[in-house]
């Protein structure tokens, strides 16, 4: 076995994992045994250690269901503008590639993880790459995780003027321009100062993490509503729409689907989808709960979790294409706002949308702040004051991002072709190339080149064109 890199002795001493030969020996032969399937442990136990009676852990259903809590989130909104950008078989062949690599990786992340008994991404990135390499997933994470709570509250932004103007049984294009409560950015500082940062402050937030599952049913209920709602809205979409009445074409031809359709728009489909499958930093805190774990029975998980996302992703966004067609919004939720603004089942999705956000946000604070201490402030003493300057100033960025962003779209794009095919292709491929002992023609080790060169290429192409789309609209 390869010594660790340079500052990983460390870390292993912290946490008394320096390993016999011998011990290292059985640690390979319980590899080999869960390659054939058997349970293999996650974490070695400490050397001198007593063994105790093992933990009962987490059952393979609940683990399925934390794995597609921490998949699906706001990306499941821009799903239907990427298949309206790239057609209905367009679409589906890509996202099935996106989710089987997505798979794939994770598979290579749980291999690392036998290897190097780390349970974060960060201490996988210092076991490649030394400090650098811990640094460098860190800061990546941040700003992943900047992205996707800038993508919630850009919801708020959107959608909250829109219900409280129905629940007021108003007419939102009458009132915005005089009413305070239906100016979307004011309402998002309002509940970004009143619920984001004080949940967000919070030492401790375990309770959140019970009530923010609700938004995985939300989800749900949003793929079932917009399947429900395909019918409510007729084909050629209506002449008196309350907004961008010009715009809106009554042709008979804008009611046909396509099967491959390719655009400037469609740079944003790929993003998109790699934003929506991101998990793999949820992926080792599950394996390390899951009940006899072992690396076949947490694929497992990961392929059912991905594969039932996949179906709830799929089956929203070709409903929601089928229903608008080429007047798809970047945000699925504008066009039912637009057609249906005192729709009650409308009005109860972005309720339970809304309510997810604001729960959901404030636990995407946690890891972004840890990892900004990590990066930043591991020299200094955990205190009070730094803990309360970092979430103000996380909160800070995050709410200037989605009062200024003008588009959802921007964000998947941007932080997608970016941070997401980083932790979800790049990452853990260079990973596995440097910490894997096989050779180098492996199919694991091809797998893994495959991998990195796929994630490089169409992070840079679609960056590229989305800006090459900003300059040239």
């Amino acid at each position: 076995m390869a010594p660790p890199p340079r500052g990983a002795g460390r870390l292993l001493a912290e946490r008394g994992w320096y390993l016999s030969a011998r011990e290292q020996q059985e640690e390979e032969e319980e590899e080999e045994a869960d390659e054939d399937g058997e349970s293999a442990p996650l974490l070695p136990p400490p050397l001198g250690s007593v063994r105790n009676p093992p933990n009962p852990g987490s059952s393979f259903g609940f683990s399925v269901f934390n794995l597609m809590n921490a998949i699906m989130g706001s990306g499941i909104l821009g799903l239907s503008y990427a298949m309206a950008n790239t057609g209905i078989m367009g679409f589906s062949i890509l996202l099935l590639i996106v989710a089987s690599l997505a798979s794939y990786s994770v598979f290579l992340l749980l291999s690392m993880c036998t290897q190097t008994a780390v349970t974060s991404y960060e201490d996988l990135g210092l076991f490649a790459f030394g400090s650098t390499g811990k640094v460098l997933v860190a800061t990546t994470i941040i700003i992943q995780n900047i992205g996707a709570m800038s993508s919630y509250l850009l919801i708020v932004k959107s959608e909250l003027p829109g219900a409280v103007a129905g629940f007021l049984s108003g007419d939102e294009s009458g009132f915005s321009n005089r009413s305070w409560y239906l100016d979307g950015r004011l309402l998002l500082l309002i509940t970004s100062v009143c619920i984001v940062f004080p949940l967000a402050l919070l030492p401790k937030i375990g309770f959140l993490g019970y009530t923010s599952s609700l938004s995985f049913f939300f989800m749900v209920y949003f793929a079932l509503v917009v399947m429900i709602k395909k019918w409510s809205i007729p084909c050629p979409l209506p002449l008196h729409s309350a907004i961008e009445t010009l715009q809106v074409s009554n042709s008979t031809g804008d009611c046909k689907a396509r099967l491959f359709h390719l655009s400037k728009e469609s740079a944003y489909a790929i993003p998109t989808m790699a934003f929506s499958f991101l998990c793999h930093t949820s992926v080792l805190p599950i394996y390390c709960e899951l009940q006899s774990p072992s690396k076949s029975r947490m694929q497992s998980v990961t392929v059912t979790g991905i594969g039932l996302s996949f179906l709830i992703y799929f089956m929203s966004a070709l409903f929601g294409y089928l229903t608008f067609y080429d007047k798809v919004d970047s945000e699925l939720l504008q066009g039912y706002s637009r057609y249906l603004p005192h729709d009650t089942v409308i009005m109860t999705v972005k309720v339970a949308i809304l309510f997810a956000v604001l729960l959901t946000v404030p636990l995407i604070h946690f890891p972004a702040r840890k990892a900004v201490l990590m990066v930043f402030f591991s020299h200094l003493p955990v205190s009070w004051i730094c803990h309360i300057l970092v979430t103000l100033t996380l909160n800070t960025i995050v709410v200037l991002f989605a009062m200024y962003v003008p588009d959802i779209k921007n964000v998947f794009g941007v932080v997608g072709s970016t941070t997401s095919t980083c932790l979800l292709f790049v990452y853990p491929g260079l990973f596995y190339l440097k910490l894997s002992r096989e050779d180098f023609l492996s199919p694991q080790k091809l797998g893994a080149c495959a991998l990195v060169i796929f994630g490089i290429c169409v992070g840079l192409l679609s960056l590229v064109l989305i800006i090459f789309n900003w300059i040239n609209p």
